[in-house]
């Protein structure tokens, strides 16, 4: 249950103020030098690395869990959409964090959020927060010093990645810690809230859908 007394620290909201053409020379019989041939495979060269980057990029990037079937399968609110806007607009655009973007705008961090370089999230779902008690949770919206508490602790330093989270500690933006732990599709955060969709991209952070809301201590 949420108690105003324990979250009586300050908000920490402030912390978050992330063309070459080859052509090669002709000798008297209109054969193509070496050089051609030397460009050509410099060419080819930096296409396969080119390819072997894209294919890092895209490993890197890939989703996972169950959640994730969830998320549109196009527009703004999918995968792709949500990459290409900062982290509470993109988080504006998917029907699972709809009560946590109105929980941002009341806390008035939607700028902050938009603004910030290189986080990682920790998004709770609609569900996450329909755990909590309807009471309780109507007078977290009011208060927002106390809503700035909760909202900035699910945000840490630094884009993590899956790997990160196998055993992790990280510093939120309110200023405790955060756990992490798990490994390949399975990750929990703070031993009980587990991730159901990771690794999801935005311009300016990483996401991971979570189904239970964090709770500063």
């Amino acid at each position: 249950m949420i108690r105003k007394n324990a979250l009586a620290a300050s908000a920490a909201a402030a912390a978050l103020a992330f063309g070459l053409t080859a052509c090669g020379d002709m000798d008297d019989t209109g054969t193509e030098t070496e050089t051609g041939s030397a460009e050509e495979t410099e060419e080819n060269g930096m296409d396969e690395d080119n390819d072997e980057g894209a294919e890092g990029m895209a490993t890197a990037g890939e989703n996972f869990g169950p959640g994730c079937a969830e998320v549109p399968e196009d527009g703004d609110g999918s995968f792709e959409g949500m990459a290409q806007d900062p982290v509470a607009t993109a988080a504006s655009n998917n029907p699972l964090l709809s009560t946590l973007v109105t929980a941002v705008g009341e806390a008035d961090l939607v700028d902050t959020l938009n603004s910030a370089e290189d986080i990682t999230v920790f998004a709770p779902t609609n569900d996450a927060f329909d755990k909590i008690p309807e009471e309780d949770l109507n007078a977290l919206l009011e208060d927002q010093e106390q809503l700035t508490e909760v909202l900035t602790y699910h945000v840490v330093e630094g884009e993590q990645d899956p790997a990160a989270l196998e055993d992790g500690t990280f510093t939120s933006l309110q200023g405790g810690d955060v756990t992490t732990e798990g490994a390949g599709e399975e990750f929990t955060v703070n031993g009980d809230s587990q991730v159901v969709c990771g690794n999801v991209q935005t311009s300016n952070a990483t996401v991971y859908i979570v189904d239970t809301v964090l709770m500063p201590s």
